[in-house]
């Protein structure tokens, strides 16, 4: 294992004796931004005209509980599109542990649920982490979802806390409640040397090493760390794009699995390191403090907007 210093936090985190109420406490406030779960979900009510083509695509998506037993297949893009044949990744594993159960957002294609178990056993190789903890992937089916996320539709991507997993197996509660850690300064300017670690690069590095990789999403400011303290070995880098948001957890994607033709792939990422003028602009003043607009926000995903195919994996 590499030998790294840890915030007390962490080394807190990992004692394993950090109850939910606790952590809310250590935290800083906008931690408890973070949404969380419910310990008693109910089901959302049926819709009264669900054959409504005007409906919303979330709204019937949302209201799928299971999966359709289809052989796996990712449909459409990432940010438009459905999931065949879905798995769940299980809750518990020897290096994971998956949050917000109430969300049912623990279901992906089978090339993501190999990455995640893959690389949650690599982690404490390369890291002091135990584990990883795993937020939202995709729902049984896929689609938009009701709240949360654009993306995430066909199961190729996934949320990996920031925060390593304890040392002991997290109770209902805990998975509902407890937040992950904030790394970014409240300025936004750069990481908080006060809860970022080398751990934090390592995992991040390791995952965007793998080949089945597409990209990353992190916070402008953790990419602007990586870059200062990734030394000479940069080519890994280039799979880490900076994003609003995702300063409590990085996003994963991974490419279309080989065979599925009905996935649309992303773009590849550009050359470089993306070190440059690229991210610089994230910290300028119209980045930081863009002016309001007065845009109408764009209607939701009906289903003809999705793949044909995606209204069969909704009636199967």
């Amino acid at each position: 294992m590499v030998k790294r210093t840890g915030s007390k936090l962490l080394r807190f985190l990992r004692t394993g004796a950090l109850a939910a109420p606790l952590l809310a406490g250590v935290l800083s406030a906008p931690a408890l931004a973070q949404t969380v779960g419910s310990l008693h979900p109910k089901p959302l009510p049926p819709l009264a005209n669900p054959d409504d083509p005007s409906l919303p695509a979330k709204q019937l998506f949302g209201r799928a509980t299971s999966p359709v037993n289809w052989q796996a297949r990712s449909i459409g893009f990432y940010s438009r599109g459905c999931l065949a044949g879905g798995q769940a990744l299980p809750v518990d594993g020897s290096a994971w542990q998956v949050m917000r159960l109430s969300r049912n957002r623990n279901w992906a294609n089978p090339a993501m649920i190999a990455f995640l178990e893959d690389f949650a056993r690599k982690v404490p190789h390369v890291s002091h982490w135990p584990g990883i903890l795993v937020g939202d992937m995709s729902q049984p089916r896929g689609g938009p979802m009701i709240t949360g996320h654009a993306s995430h539709q066909i199961g190729l991507d996934a949320d990996i806390w920031l925060t390593p997993m304890p040392n002991h197996r997290l109770s209902r509660e805990e998975r509902e409640q407890m937040s992950a850690v904030d790394m970014v300064r409240r300025d936004r300017m750069d990481i908080n040397p006060e809860v970022w670690t080398p751990d934090q690069m390592a995992v991040i590095r390791a995952a965007a090493k793998d080949p089945r990789v597409q990209r990353i999403f992190v916070n402008p400011a953790i990419k602007k760390a990586l870059c200062r303290d990734a030394g000479a070995d940069r080519d890994w880098l280039r799979n880490v794009r900076p994003m609003y948001g995702h300063n409590y957890h990085f996003h994963v994607r991974l490419f279309c699995p080989r065979g599925q033709e009905g996935c649309s792939a992303q773009d590849d990422t550009a050359p470089g390191d993306g070190c440059g003028a690229d991210l610089a602009r994230w910290f300028t003043d119209a980045m930081m403090h863009p002016k309001p607009t007065h845009r109408k926000p764009r209607p939701p995903i009906t289903l003809d907007g999705l793949p044909a195919e995606c209204r069969m994996v909704l009636k199967d």
